[in-house]
């Protein structure tokens, strides 16, 4: 029993030992300024994609920037490829994330779009930077690469954290930099408890 809550506790300080090692650099400002730019002054939205694990991470980054003010849809990078790459439109920005960096899927979706619109933003999200898709953006993000806690050292688990609270940090330097309020949050989340939680000063 010992042995296993000094593993448990062993787990959660890798976890924050990730979380501490982000990079902390102009790259995390300037894609706060590039998505204000392209969504909140010319009209796009956060268009994020990745595959897997990435995937379901993108998902939960796009959902929190819709509700809190910032237009943001998950793109599939598959199905983007199947049609469903009509959903971009002109000013929106690509959240690409990729732990590897090297993501077919990802590398083969961003020209793809730029076919459409040349002049089209993008971001990626990455532990290896200096693969193609941090060449790749214009904005390179990087989770400092963190060794994963699975015992294998494969199962995406502290990398997936890390990325979380990047978003976490794009979604609230958004949420200051747009002056969003409780009242704003409370016209995009209507029922459940957070819905009423927005509304009880109303």
């Amino acid at each position: 029993m010992d042995q296993m809550i000094d593993d448990i506790k062993d787990i959660i300080a890798r976890e924050i030992e990730g979380i501490q090692n982000i990079p902390v650099d102009a790259s995390i400002l300037s894609a706060i300024e590039l998505i204000f730019n392209e969504v909140h002054e010319k009209g796009g939205k956060v268009v994020v994609c990745g595959l897997g694990k990435a995937g379901q991470i993108g998902h939960n980054i796009s959902t929190t920037l819709s509700s809190t003010g910032t237009p943001s849809i998950f793109l599939h990078p598959t199905e983007a490829q199947h049609g469903d790459l009509g959903v971009v439109q002109k000013n929106d920005v690509l959240f690409l994330i990729s732990n590897s960096g090297k993501t077919k899927e990802i590398l083969e979706l961003l020209p793809l779009a730029r076919r459409l619109f040349p002049e089209i933003k993008s971001i990626g999200l990455t532990g290896h930077p200096e693969h193609e898709l941090g060449s790749m953006v214009d904005v390179s993000l990087s989770t400092g690469h963190p060794k994963e806690v699975c015992p294998l050292g494969l199962t995406p688990t502290t990398s997936t954290t890390v990325m979380t609270v990047l978003g976490d940090i794009i979604v609230v330097g958004l949420m200051k930099k747009i002056g969003f309020t409780k009242q704003a949050y409370a016209m995009r989340h209507h029922s459940g408890y957070l819905g009423q939680k927005s509304k009880s000063d109303e």
